[in-house]
């Protein structure tokens, strides 16, 4: 039993696999982010276009989405609200964060998801990225210090160029 990428206990095919593999519609704006999520670490990239709110092909870059689907290694979800996006409603918002590794460091994608259900069928409407502050681990070096590289030299006239 292959577990679901979203972060679900359910198997992928009693979860989001079912959306994906379109037996059965997202019946949320949080399913459907879930569902996406799942997507991405399957590399099902119709799903994803398709589960667009379309304003024209120039929206959706298929390249470049399909590039970060398969050359990201998909770490996990995690849900940290959601406003509306019930069975009842037309609207909703769902802020996530998405770890994935890629290129041998690992990533956070922080956003801020609107959805909305045209016809029944939710759809991805835009997404605001939530910024993060990088904290510095170590003190920070003076230019007119040694290289912390150990080359001898100033930082100034070594790393810092």
């Amino acid at each position: 039993m292959k577990k679901c990428p979203c972060g679900s206990e359910l198997a992928y095919a009693k979860c989001c696999g079912q959306y994906i593999g379109g037996s059965a519609k997202a019946p949320t704006a949080e399913a459907l982010m879930r569902s996406r999520y799942s997507a991405y670490a399957e590399h099902e990239i119709d799903y994803i276009i398709n589960t667009c709110l379309r304003r024209g092909e120039e929206d959706i870059d298929r390249k470049s989405t399909q590039d970060w689907s398969e050359k990201s290694s998909w770490l996990g979800l995690t849900i940290l609200s959601t406003e509306k996006g019930g069975f009842s409603d037309n609207e909703g918002t769902v802020e996530f964060k998405a770890e994935y590794e890629k290129d041998g460091l690992k990533e956070v994608h922080h956003e801020t998801a609107m959805f909305v259900k045209e016809n029944g069928q939710w759809y991805y409407d835009k997404g605001h990225l939530v910024p993060h502050t990088i904290v510095r681990t170590s003190p920070k070096v003076g230019r007119n210090e040694s290289c912390p590289c150990g080359s001898g030299k100033k930082y100034k006239h070594c790393c810092s160029r």
